[in-house]
């Protein structure tokens, strides 16, 4: 299966580590150094067009996207019950 990001992004669901919401992981200067080098290195992909709302961790990069983290949580749960 397959989780919608937002716009066109989708990704396997075995490849994601996790989904974080942004607004209670942003404020850490541990998150604030991992976007910082996720970033350096290329590995982080912004795949909205205004504030992102989330961040996903993968196997191969770091998505900011404008799907709030509940929502893709919801999504999922819903598609791994399948």
């Amino acid at each position: 299966m397959y989780l919608h990001l937002g716009y066109s992004t989708v990704l396997p669901f075995e490849e994601i580590i996790g989904v974080f919401d942004l607004d209670n992981v942003s404020a850490s200067r541990r998150t604030q150094a991992f976007l910082r080098r996720a970033e350096e290195a290329g590995e982080l992909i912004d795949i909205g067009r205004g504030l992102p709302a989330s961040l996903v961790v993968s196997d191969w990069a770091n998505y900011l996207s404008p799907v709030r983290a509940a929502t893709l949580g919801r999504r999922l749960a819903e598609n791994s019950l399948e």
